[in-house]
């Protein structure tokens, strides 16, 4: 065992998930949050270091079924660099580290939002994974908590209209989670609940979720009080124009397996997702 494959195994390249914790920022600022740097970074490394938690947690429990996997049997625990026993304590001292962390922020909800978080993903690991449906509705879940926890940490509490549309953008991002698996020849030998779905029923599905964070943050531009008149609209095409290229990626490339993979290796949507944040604090007069 070396450092290096503990570094793995905590797959810090995964806490790039957390930029949804930024996403509510200039809407929760507008509405007279403080963002204060230390309780917030505080907040995101607590956050961290639970998700590296869970991820060794999953790469023990399916570590058999990662070696039949063409790129997950080279994981820590799945090529047997790192035993079972180890990446247990492993995910144990994180998610010690990750509580400490989240009491120092002085943020109550967010201690309740990270313990949510857990209890989360204790249901998945433990069962729910293997439930078509459910599972993407867990996955999404996790999400939610990332940019509730972003309200948080400046003060606000998450709106209605926020968990509008971040749930349903994160339902289509689980969806398409499980639509490239399948188009990539996974099966329920690997992932059980695989087997409760089919290419074009999640093709349908996301369609729908697609024209439901359009609708929802549509609506949202037309409703919220913190946009300046003459501006609700202002994020609204980046919006559009990413949740249509995302579809069009994991639709005609298969892509999608990995929303940051995704993400990183297309320079469109990095450009669209920099265009959104700019619109969204010029929208709400922050600039």
């Amino acid at each position: 065992m070396s450092v290096t494959d503990f570094v793995k195994l905590a797959r810090p390249r995964d806490w790039a998930k957390n930029v949804f914790v930024l996403m509510p920022i200039p809407f929760a600022l507008a509405a007279g949050g403080e963002l204060h740097p230390l309780p917030f970074t505080l907040g995101i490394v607590a956050l961290s270091l639970v998700s590296s938690a869970v991820y060794a947690l999953n790469d023990t429990m399916d570590a058999e079924r990662d070696r039949l996997h063409a790129k997950k049997k080279l994981r820590p625990v799945a090529s047997g660099r790192v035993s079972k026993t180890a990446a247990l304590g492993f995910a144990a001292a994180l998610l010690v580290a990750g509580a400490v962390c989240a009491r120092l922020s002085g943020v109550r909800a967010a201690e309740l939002v990270i313990a949510a978080y857990v209890a989360k993903e204790l249901l998945y690991q433990f069962g729910l994974k293997h439930v078509a449906l459910v599972d993407v509705f867990l996955l999404s879940t996790g999400f939610v908590l990332r940019v509730v926890l972003g309200a948080e940490l400046v003060g606000t509490h998450p709106s209605n209209w926020l968990l509008l549309c971040s749930s349903t953008l994160a339902l289509f991002i689980s969806l398409a989670k499980r639509r490239s698996e399948l188009a990539r020849g996974m099966d329920g030998a690997h992932r059980p609940a695989l087997e409760g779905y089919t290419v074009p029923y999640l093709d349908q599905a996301m369609t729908v979720t697609a024209g439901m964070v359009l609708i929802a943050y549509a609506l949202y531009c037309i409703e919220a009080k913190v946009l300046l008149h003459g501006r609700e609209f202002a994020s609204l095409p980046f919006v559009v124009f990413g949740v249509l290229e995302y579809l069009r990626l994991v639709q005609v490339r298969g892509e999608g397996g990995s929303p940051i993979d995704l993400l990183l290796a297309s320079p469109a949507l990095v450009v669209c997702g920099l265009a959104w944040t700019a619109a969204s604090f010029w929208s709400v007069g922050l600039h």
